[in-house]
Order: C-alpha cells, then structure tokens, then sequence
C-alpha cells in the first residue's frame, strides 16, 4: 500500500535528511537491490525498525478504516503488501544478529524482539481488521479466486482465528490469560533444561579415561585445569560431550552412571519440570477447546500435510511395523558381537548401544569420514552442488565482486536462468567465527514476490555453515556429513531463489513445516551417486576419483542401525503426540503416562526415574508440539521424490522440471499434497525410504525372454 505524501511526512519528518543518515530509509540504490552491509552502522538498525513499525501501523490502520465494502483486493491482497519496510530491515538485522553479532546487537535484540512482538500482538487483535478479514472470509465467492489466492485467504483468516481473533467478550479475556501464563511456562520449562545442565560436573581421573579421544580428554583436562583442579578431568552432561563419553568410554560402570544422569534431569528438585509438561499440556488443550478444537493436535494440524492426528499416527504405526523386525535383528547382532568381544554374556543396555554399535559398525565397514576429506576440497564440492543445479534445473552462478559482502568470508554469486534471466543473489558463508553461531541454515536478505504491476522481485539468499579453514599448505575439506549439510542448505536455497508466486508470505520456503524440509532433504540423496560425485569427487592432491568402493561403504555404514534410529525418532514422535492429543488433563504420574506413550517401540527395559518428557524442549519450549513426527513425514517425502528421479534418471531434464515447476517454484501457494501429487502423480508411501535404509529389498526387474517371431 503506497502511503500519500501527507502522511508519510508526518510519520517520517525530514525524509531527506534523515535517508542521508540512515541507509534503510529508501531503497537501496545498489547492484540488485542488495544491502550496502559497509554503510549500516548498529546504530541505525532501532530507528530503522521503529521507522518500519510506525508506517506498518498506518499501512495496517488504512485497511482497518476503509470505508469501501471488504474485498480481497482492499483486505487481504493489501495485508500482505503491508511491511516492506519494516521487513527491509529486519531481514538484515536478525540475520546479521545470527552471522556476524557482537555484544551491541545482541543488547539491541532484546528490544528489538519485544517491539515487533507487540506489533504482531497488536495487529491480530486489531477487531476492525479482523471483521474485514472475516468478512471476506465468509462472503467471497471462492470460484473467483486463484489457487495462490484462496491460500493467502484461509493462511490471512487462520492467523487471525487461531489467535484468538474470533472470541469475545470473557472468552477472549481468558485466551489472553491461558497464552500469557503459556508463555512463561514455556520459557521457564527451557530455563529450567539449560540451568540443570549447566549444573552436572563429573570428576575423573587417568584411570577412568580408557577408550576416550584424546581430544576429549584433553578438553576435559582444559575444563578441569580452569577449576584450579590440574590434574583432574572434568566431564559435563552437554551434549557433544556426553554423546562421545557413551560411544567410545570403556567403562560400562561410568557409561551408566552418565546415562542416568542424563536421563534423569529435570525430574525432581528446583529444576523440576513434570508439572510444567503437564501444566503446558493442559493450557495447551485448554486453547485450543476455547478455539474449537478437540485436542492441541487437532489445533496445530490444521495446517499441515498430515492435517489430524489420526494421519500422524497412521504414518508412526506403518514404521513402527516396518522397522521393529529390523531393529530387533540389529539388536541381536548387537549383543552376540558384544558377547564375543567381552567373552561373556552380554545383554544391550541403553547406556551400551553407542559404545557396541560403534566398534561393531568399524569392524563390519572399515569406514572413517576422515579418511574420505581428501575427495571433498570444498572449492571442488561448490563446483558439484552448483552443477548440480545446472544438470537439473539449467542454473547458472557467476561471481559478483560488485555485490558487497556482510563480511570478508562472504562471497556472493549472481543466479540465473538458462535463458540468462536474473534469479537472484546467493551469499555463501561456510566459514566459523567468533560473531557467527554454530550449526548451518539457510535464510533470506529479502524474499520473492509479483508487484502489482506485475514486476518480479528477486530474492537474496544466504547459506551459512561452519566447515573449517584452509590451512596455508591445504585447502578446506569437507567430511561426507558436511557435504550432505551443504547440499541441504543448499537444497533450501533453492526453494528461495526459485520462487515464483504472486504474495510475499508464500514465497519459497514459507510452507508447512512438514513440507519444508523436502527440497533440501531431496539434495542430500545425491551424495552417494557416483554419477554426481564423478564430476568433482576428486583426491585433491593425487587427482584419483572417489572409488565405487568408498561409496559403497558409505552407503552401507549409513544404513547401519537405521532401524534403531527410526525407531529412536518414532518414540518421540509418539510422546510429543501422547501429550497434544489428551482430551483430558493429565493428573496422574507423568512418567507412567509418558511409558504407555512409547511402549510399542520401546528398546530397553524402563530405567527407574528415566524420563525424557522432561527435557523434551522441541515441544515444551520449541516450535514441534504435535509436530516431531515431521522429521520422519519430510524422510519419507525425499525418499519417494527421489525413487521417482531413479526411475527415470537421476539427472532426467523432466522430472527434474516438474520437481521446479511444481515443488522448487510455487511455495506456499497451494496445499503441499496437492503439490506433490502433481509432481509425483501418487502420494508419497514409505516404501523408497524402506528400501534406501535397507529395510526392504529394491524391486528386482525382470526383463522376459527375446522371442523370434
């Protein structure tokens, strides 16, 4: 919506002047529209958003007051175009915040934070908005919408609705007062994991170290050494260094002890978070039969592929069925390979699985990633994740010196079609520093959308990893996994600069969230094709290609305790579900319930005061509630993405324009099943993912006889 003159000088005062001061109070003037990161200072970042939220709030209270009768053109269309300002800068400035912070910002955060989550607040409980977004919502003909344009409704209309928008009177004074106390509970439930943590210190000494990497110990040595006690080691219960303890630590006696430890966390004492999963489960439930929902998971899956609960279920019940056979052969082989190593008898507790299948997996694969580094120099590995969208979808990626970096790390690459039609920007960042946080993602300077007259505006995309340096006598190389990550960040890079919808708020990857992992899951299959790894996968100082027997290694060490790590996920999946389904409070003992939740795909015998509900911060604090099973809906959507590809031809020119045209283009336009039977002409079954873990046997061909006539 385009503010008259009048008003944006009174919001603005001397625009003039004060554009000159601050770079976000025009449009930038640069190579592609992107940010001139040199002239922002961190001072600029405050008035610019509160600048961004003063117009949105005009632009927002124009559609409210408008005395034309509500339309989806005057309502809905125009909301989506409210904000390009406020999100110019915000864009930039959380994600600056995640890859190159300082104290400064991290302060200005916090404010930051807390005046767009009023904004938000302020904009659903806007009641003349929300009876012109209703209106609209039950008055319009839906014939003469488009598909991308009934979406934006019912995604504009949900909003509203799920927040409470449609209450009245007392009931709308009580949403407020269940979601206030929802918030804090949440927030305290993730305090009260990380405060517990940090309180776990385990003293050892050099007779208790057998088995352990030495870069373990000599951490742990470091730990101990800054506690004044030298000579010591000093263990935590965080979790990269509990994991290694458990997968290499020769003494079950204190693999044990860690276990339990680990497990028991948050269920009694000051940190104690049992009444606050049930607390948080019933305000949750208490919500959503305020809304008109049954359960939270009715609530929370409206909007999603699996859409209720019982389509959840019925995907856990068809892995667990599937997988259990193969997990418990595995934990069979497990213990007579334990048994033969100890020259005992040995029965697998949860506290020996890592530590057993870690030795067993060496002996049967002989596989070391490490050993596989050579092969993947990462100049090499951009030149084979950029070709492999130019084999599939014909992109190509020039270097563009005139298009400035957020910093010297950075470099950024123009994206364009075929045709030579500008797609994009896309920053790679793949390099750790203190001011960047660990872990990789993908993100977005700006998004895509259609002007109203018609103006295709581009996206800039950033993909941020943390792979180690070059050294001054070798380059960067990249382990398997890390290869895999950046063909998944990549993956969702091109969700980004592939968009191509009309509204900003369903381009790329704003889809569900069982849907958005499918483009960058799909790219990870192609690390074991040697097909794709042929055209780069070279010994960076000998020049030998990666052998057919490196992969197939890889292959097969991958597929190694697939079953108990399906399983592993299905037991969440089935405890997050437990909680979000109840009709009913939870009054009694929250662990006998959390038991019953899993007990079909449960591995070891119960361990007294062993709990994960308690720590399970994806649903008490995080965005998963009624939503873990998606991790396994997005496997089981690139497995059969892929199978499809397989059998047509890994690098076939139209199915891969079909998985553009129909996956990579249209975002959140349509619903993703929808999407997703026109690409693959059948909904996705879980057989490809049966077969990739090696759970059931690929399909033999069975070519008939030649015949003379």
């Amino acid at each position: 919506m385009i503010l008259g003159v009048a008003l944006m000088a009174a919001l603005c005062g001397n625009e003039e002047v004060m554009a000159q001061e601050n770079p976000f109070f025009k449009e930038f003037d640069t190579p592609y529209g992107s940010v001139p990161f040199s002239k922002i200072k961190n001072s600029d970042y405050m008035p610019a958003i509160d600048r961004g939220l003063e117009i949105a709030r005009a632009e927002v209270d124009a559609i409210a007051n408008n005395q034309e009768a509500p339309t989806f053109q005057n309502t809905i269309e125009a909301l989506d175009a409210v904000g390009d300002d406020l999100d110019r800068v915000a864009n930039v400035f959380f994600n600056i915040l995640e890859a190159n912070s300082d104290d400064e910002l991290m302060e200005l955060s916090l404010e930051a934070s807390k005046k767009l989550s009023d904004y938000s607040s302020d904009l659903i409980l806007n009641q003349k908005l929300w009876e012109r977004v209703k209106a609209v919502h039950d008055t319009v003909d839906a014939s003469t919408l488009t598909p991308e344009q009934a979406t934006l409704l019912k995604k504009t209309y949900d909003s509203f609705a799920n927040s409470g928008a449609n209450l009245l009177g007392e009931d709308r004074e009580t949403y407020k007062k269940l979601t206030g106390e929802l918030s804090e509970l949440t927030t305290v439930f993730g305090q009260n994991v990380l405060k517990e943590l940090n309180t776990y210190e385990i003293w050892l000494t050099s007779d208790d170290l057998g088995g352990l990497p030495e870069t373990l110990t000599n951490a742990a040595a470091e730990a101990a050494k800054e506690k004044g006690r030298e000579g010591e080691y000093l263990f935590t219960l965080a979790q990269p260094t509990y994991m290694a303890f458990m997968k290499y630590s020769d003494r079950q006696d204190l693999r044990e002890n860690m276990y339990k430890m680990y497990m028991r966390r948050n269920t009694q004492g000051q940190y104690s978070n049992v009444e606050n999963a049930k607390r948080i489960a019933a305000l949750r439930l208490q919500i959503a039969n305020l809304l008109g929902f049954e359960t939270y998971a009715h609530q929370k899956l409206q909007n999603t592929m699996a859409e209720t609960p019982e389509a959840v279920y019925n995907l856990l019940d068809q892995l667990r069925d599937a997988y259990l056979p193969a997990e418990q052969r595995e934990m069979a082989e497990l213990e007579a390979f334990a048994s033969k190593l100890e020259g005992r008898e040995v029965k697998i507790n949860p506290w020996d699985y890592s530590y057993y299948s870690n030795k067993l997996k060496a002996e049967k694969y002989s596989f070391d990633e490490e050993a596989m580094r050579p092969y993947f120099p990462l100049d090499k590995v951009k030149d084979g994740v950029f070709g492999l969208a130019h084999k599939l979808y014909g992109l190509n990626f020039e270097l563009a010196p005139e298009v400035e970096p957020y910093h010297p790390d950075v470099v950024t690459y123009k994206v364009t079609d075929a045709n030579g039609t500008y797609l994009g920007l896309l920053y790679t960042d793949f390099f750790p520093r203190p001011s960047k946080r660990p872990g990789a993602w993908m993100t977005s300077f700006k998004e895509q959308w259609t002007t109203t007259d018609g103006q295709n505006s581009r996206p800039l995309v950033s993909i941020v990893m943390n792979f180690n340096k070059p050294t001054a006598d070798k380059p960067a190389l990249l382990t398997p996994y890390e290869v895999e990550t950046f063909l998944h960040e990549f993956g969702h890079s091109l969700h980004g600069l592939l968009a191509n919808t009309r509204y900003k708020t369903l381009s790329g990857t704003s889809v569900y969230r069982d849907f958005v992992e499918l483009p960058s899951q799909f790219n990870e299959n192609y690390l074991t094709e040697k097909e794709w790894l042929d055209g780069f996968a070279t010994h960076y100082e000998t020049g030998d290609s990666i052998s057919q027997q490196m992969i197939d290694r890889l292959v097969a060490a991958s597929r190694y305790g697939a079953a108990y790590a399906c399983l592993r996920q299905l037991m969440f999946g089935y405890i997050d579900m437990a909680w979000h389904s109840i009709k009913e409070p939870v009054e009694g003992d929250a662990r006998e319930f959390e038991e019953r939740a899993y007990e079909g795909v449960a591995m070891f015998p119960s361990v007294d005061g062993a709990m994960v509900s308690t720590q399970f911060n994806h649903i008490f604090s995080g965005g998963y509630a009624a939503g873990y099973y998606s991790y396994k809906w997005a496997e089981v959507l690139d497995a059969d993405a892929f199978a499809h590809f397989k059998e047509n031809g890994i690098f076939d020119p139209e199915t891969a324009a079909s998985f553009r045209r129909n996956i990579l283009e249209r975002g959140g336009t349509e619903h993703p099943s929808e999407l997703y039977r026109r690409f693959r002409g059948q909904d996705a079954t879980i057989d490809a993912l049966l077969i990739r873990d090696g759970i059931k046997d690929e399909p033999k061909v069975t070519v008939p006889p030649v015949t003379k006539d």
